[in-house]
């Protein structure tokens, strides 16, 4: 998704269900033990790990949680081996698709996840088959109520903001990922909330799916969301508003 409207759209609502707050948990628990796991325990020194704090916190993680994940990532407690895996393929309507996994049963998550592709119209490609399609950046977005285009220009552009997008209604403000805590911060400090964070995968351009292409892609995406191992999914679509709501 991550990178459009109709995306954010769903994302936002999904988040609003997911506030049984268990599957955040459990995805933001497995990408601090990763961070910590790649660049030690220390946050200070540690870019990747300071962004999944962050994250944490912001839906209400205690602080023991976010330590003892910490402290699995870097050995100190004991702790399944936990490893990423970005698949990539075709959506229905040949949309491109990305899903980040992080999982403690490799040989699993391929078979589970080249299911779901193929169940729901899509087919699993080979690695970097649709990866070039997408940047990483930061991607944050802002309800558009909460902030003009002047003011938000004003606070971000010595923070390093690339680009302020206004769609249906939101603010996307797209970064380098080294970025990201510049502007978030920038943003705290102005007191504009912010909807949605992340370090994302963002579509160079997308493509319109409608019809049975749109549910389709729809039933594809709940589907791999709603797996234990899958931490993102990121498509190239677009679907329209009445899609959405049809759907809903």
């Amino acid at each position: 998704m991550s990178g459009h409207s109709k995306w954010a759209t769903i994302k936002h609502k999904k988040a609003a269900l997911d506030a049984k707050r268990g599957k955040a948990f459990t995805r933001l628990i497995k990408e601090i033990m990763i961070a910590a796991r790649g660049g030690g325990g220390d946050p200070d020194g540690n870019p990747r790990l300071r962004t999944a704090i962050i994250a944490a916190k912001a839906v209400s993680m205690p602080a023991d949680n976010i330590k003892r994940a910490v402290m699995r990532g870097t050995g100190e407690l004991e702790g399944g081996q936990i490893d990423e895996i970005m698949f990539e393929g075709y959506g229905p309507g040949g949309a491109a698709v990305l899903v980040a996994t992080a999982t403690d049963n490799r040989n699993r998550t391929v078979s589970e996840i080249r299911h779901m592709f193929g169940k729901n119209g899509g087919n699993l490609g080979e690695q970097g088959s649709v990866a070039w399609m997408f940047e990483r950046k930061s991607e944050i977005w802002v309800d558009g109520g909460n902030a003009t285009e002047d003011r938000l220009l004003d606070v971000l552009l010595d923070a390093g903001a690339d680009d302020i997008r206004d769609i249906d209604g939101s603010w996307q403000i797209l970064s380098a990922p080294e970025a990201h805590e510049a502007v978030m911060q920038a943003l705290e400090k102005a007191k504009i909330p912010h909807e949605s964070a992340e370090i994302a995968m963002v579509p160079k351009n997308t493509v319109k799916l409608e019809g049975s292409h749109a549910r389709a892609m729809m039933k594809l995406y709940e589907a791999l969301e709603e797996h234990d191992d899958v931490q993102n999914v990121y498509g190239n679509y677009e679907l329209d508003e009445d899609e959405i709501e049809a759907m809903a």
